[in-house]
């Protein structure tokens, strides 16, 4: 999925444009560390070092994050190729810092990971791969620095050929696990954001239309009192000049369509309060037959076990994520089965389960485990293609919102158990708050 949105707009995730702001920051932390480290190396401890190429190194980097402090707003985000661009530069001055002060035998020198870390983390995957590769690289030519790592004059220090292959074993399988670690995290929650905003959408569309009704009784109430007045002047009008040949029509006609308007609004308002109660207050067993009802009509029977009857079924709130997810539940059963789709409806003084059957293959058990996070698919399809997964997860999210438990298992095909607590559902305002 994550692949399929770079290939289509590469540039305009804004998950991926890292902001500039951010890299300026860590950049005056790097210039103020590396201007301390290198004061500290040969002010106090008396160490010979190539000075000035150092300070120079250290310069240019301060020189190259004011212009940018100067030219960007605070705000501006980057570009994936420009994030590379600036990350290798970082990643290049670090590295030939790092070669004039011993290479691999600076104890500084796995510092070359976080360029790395931070482009796994925010930018996508071929730029990154590009920048760990150039990292490993520079790596390499380090351990052939011919400067010396500063040290006391009057003592000797060499580091022998195998710590420093071990030294840049050590600096890659870092870089290298920590980049992969990195990258899975952060796409894990990208994905889940991006999820969760789905499932916001989605819960909104719901709400709003459970609205409708009193929006419409709203409408109809607050244009009724225009509307009667347009009425009473369109009377006069028509007392005054039905007679007359060049406005008596026009007039005749603004009078008729004004009594339409009225009787549109009548219709709406007697809708409104003759099912408002239906609509706020929802039995279990109507809840259900409004779920089940849009998907009766696909070639697969749909049979709704009621155990227990009806007597004493819980009555609660009309609750939009409670309807989108079990439809969108049913719908996929309705999707896999062979011929036959059972909903089951039990309730007690303590819970009440809904259970959804099909005939189907069932669950895949390499993703059973998985099912319920984003773009996972729940089962292969074999006649078209399949679905990212999210519908799926969105459902789960909704109900468990709700104050549902669910559970997923195989049994004669795929089986699904969403199960509440009885004061949840009767809870009315509770329940609604959860969502």
């Amino acid at each position: 999925m994550t692949d399929a949105v770079e290939r289509q707009s590469p540039y305009h995730h804004t998950s991926r444009r890292l902001r500039l702001q951010t890299l300026i920051w860590l950049r005056w932390l790097a210039v103020g560390g590396q201007t301390l480290t290198v004061l500290i190396v040969a002010s106090w401890l008396k160490f010979p070092l190539p000075l000035l190429p150092c300070i120079l190194l250290i310069a240019a980097l301060a020189a190259v994050n004011a212009y940018l402090t100067l030219r960007y707003p605070a705000t501006y985000r980057l570009e994936p190729p420009a994030a590379f661009a600036l990350l290798g530069l970082d990643l290049l001055q670090l590295s030939a810092l790092l070669s004039l002060t011993g290479g691999l035998a600076n104890p500084f020198a796995p510092l070359v990971c976080v360029p790395v870390i931070i482009s796994f983390a925010s930018q996508p995957l071929r730029y990154s791969i590009a920048l760990i590769l150039f990292a490993m690289i520079a790596t390499t030519v380090m351990a052939f620095s011919p400067y010396p790592l500063p040290w006391y004059t009057d003592r000797e220090m060499s580091v022998h050929v195998v710590l420093q292959l071990g030294v840049w074993s050590a600096i890659v399988s870092t870089m290298a696990f920590a980049a992969f670690y990195v990258h899975r995290v952060s796409n894990e929650a990208r994905q889940l954001s991006d999820a969760l905003a789905a499932t916001e959408l989605v819960l909104q569309r719901e709400q709003h239309l459970s609205q409708l009704d009193g929006l419409a009784a709203a409408a109809a109430h607050e244009l009724g009192t225009p509307l009667a007045t347009i009425s009473v002047v369109a009377k006069e009008m028509e007392r005054e000049l039905g007679q007359d040949e060049r406005f008596g029509e026009d007039v005749q006609l603004l009078r008729s369509q004004s009594e339409r308007c009225r009787d549109i609004l009548r219709r709406l308002t007697t809708l409104s309060s003759g099912n408002e109660a239906h609509m706020r207050r929802l039995p279990l067993s109507s809840l259900m037959e409004e779920v089940i009802a849009p998907h009766r009509e696909f070639g697969i029977q749909l049979e709704l076990v009621e155990k227990g009857g009806r007597a004493g079924e819980p009555i609660g709130t009309r609750n939009p994520g409670i309807l989108y997810g079990l439809g969108n539940l049913i719908e996929n059963a309705v999707d896999y089965a062979r011929s036959k789709v059972t909903v089951t409806v039990e309730h007690t003084t303590q819970e009440v389960i809904v259970t959804i059957e099909d005939d189907g293959e069932g669950y895949a058990p390499d993703i059973l485990d998985r099912i319920g996070e984003p773009y996972v698919t729940s089962r292969p399809r074999h006649a078209t293609a399949g679905g990212l997964g999210l519908g799926l997860f969105i459902a789960k999210t909704l109900l468990e919102r709700s104050g549902a438990r669910l559970t997923f298992e195989n049994h004669q095909g795929a089986r699904v158990k969403i199960l509440w607590p009885r004061a949840l559902m009767e809870g009315g305002e509770r329940s609604a708050d959860a969502i």
